[in-house]
């Protein structure tokens, strides 16, 4: 994360490194994102980029953040728009719709997200991973916990298993509509919005089946 040099630093030059940054990852990644196309792009010295972080790994952590943020507080809106009491599941549905959505209309958050999941340099996807991680877990384990506490999941649903298939599947639905190799069954990558939202609800219901309370079998 940032140095106490970054904090003190003029909002315009903040500004110019973080779009600099934004474009050249966003563009190509971790790995293949330089940090003298960076510097110049921002009109600073390559060194100085060094005084403000750590290493590469951390430019590329923080400006993950930045985005979890962004991303974080679009869903929580969407969240409390939500009427969570009359149906979990329902609920959840229409979350994930506006998820899948959101990155169709966002694509600096698209390719962020992108560069964070699919980057190869193990260091540096478990260092934003880690970053990103939190914010998903922050907005989805009090979800979950309300809906258990309140009966609307089984009362030994596995929360955990649940938030983890949920870091699985969320990246995915971004994703997977602009990289047609990520999707080969489901049809998300067809280009057709009714087939994105007719696999978004095939995978909710999915979780219904395992963690929702199970209906009263009939009499017999």
């Amino acid at each position: 994360m940032p140095t106490g040099t970054w904090e003190r630093l003029p909002e315009a030059r903040r500004a110019a490194i973080v779009r600099a940054a934004e474009d050249e990852f966003s563009a190509r990644g971790f790995s293949g994102g330089s940090l003298n196309t960076i510097a110049r792009n921002a009109r600073v010295a390559k060194g100085s980029l060094f005084q403000y972080f750590a290493d590469k790994v951390d430019l590329y952590a923080y400006l993950s953040e930045l985005a979890s943020l962004r991303i974080r507080a679009a869903m929580e809106l969407r969240i409390r728009t939500l009427d969570w009491d009359a149906g979990f599941f329902a609920a959840l549905t229409g979350l994930t719709l506006e998820w899948e959505a959101y990155f169709h209309d966002h694509p600096l958050e698209r390719a962020l997200t992108a560069a964070a999941n699919l980057e190869p340099d193990s260091a540096a996807l478990g260092a934003v991973r880690r970053v990103v991680n939190e914010h998903y877990l922050a907005v989805l384990g009090p979800l979950l916990r309300d809906a258990k506490d309140r009966g609307q999941l089984r009362a030994d649903a596995d929360l955990d298993a649940f938030l983890s298939m949920l870091l699985l599947v969320l990246p995915h639905l971004a994703l997977a509509a602009h990289h047609p190799g990520l999707d080969p069954v489901l049809g998300l990558s067809t280009g057709r919005s009714e087939d994105r939202s007719a696999a978004v609800i095939r995978l909710v219901e999915v979780f219904r089946a395992a963690f929702g309370v199970r209906e009263p079998s009939g009499p017999r």
